[in-house]
């Protein structure tokens, strides 16, 4: 539009004119010209607005271990090695190692005739002993206790010699009952004097 607009202008100035003014049309329209094609990189451009550069993000925190996690692993504590003393031919003393084994104690088995000697070197009273003799830990555990009572016994460690289960109660450890039947038994801890008092009761 003012391409053609100056151009008129100049022929109109021409036409009054004549003479001298009769270039002046062709000089500015060969101005235009020449800006009109000019370069359109040397033509500046506005100004990009400025960015702010982008912080980046932080790294994920790894999961807290939780409070349920932390304390299995701080009571998941070695138990210390059970020494059994049995008869060769002991069925049921067996079985109750397996048992005792599956909570988790390593069993070492002594097998001998008599049990006599071990059962008075330990502390086991008249009338209060049974078909094996264990030892774990300072204590003797005399007959078919289960693995949970020793456990608590190592936890709470009483002032005493050991645990007993006199006999051989139908249902204890080592001692199942194929209808799941248990007899009720007494589990008794036997003090350093000697003397016995109720530590556990199963089959009630």
């Amino acid at each position: 539009m003012s391409f053609r607009l100056v151009r008129a202008n100049a022929f109109r100035t021409r036409a009054l004119v004549p003479g001298k003014l009769q270039w002046t049309g062709l000089i500015l329209t060969s101005s235009l010209a020449l800006s009109a094609c000019a370069n359109p990189a040397e033509i500046p451009a506005e100004a990009a607005p400025a960015t702010t550069p982008i912080a980046a993000a932080p790294a994920p925190m790894e999961p807290l271990p939780s409070s349920h996690a932390a304390s299995q692993r701080s009571t998941r504590v070695a138990l210390p090695r059970l020494v059994v003393t049995k008869t060769p031919t002991c069925g049921c003393c067996h079985l109750w190692v397996e048992h005792m084994q599956q909570a988790g104690f390593q069993v070492e088995i002594h097998d001998v005739d008599d049990l006599g000697p071990v059962k008075e070197r330990v502390g086991v009273s008249n009338g209060k002993g049974s078909c094996h003799t264990a030892e774990v830990d300072g204590y003797f555990v005399e007959g078919h206790v289960p693995a949970g009572d020793v456990k608590r016994l190592l936890a709470e460690r009483p002032a005493a010699r050991g645990l007993t289960v006199p006999g051989m109660p139908m249902g204890s450890p080592g001692m199942e009952t194929p209808d799941g039947r248990v007899q009720p038994y007494v589990v008794e801890l036997v003090a350093k004097d000697g003397s016995t008092s109720p530590f556990a009761q199963h089959g009630q």
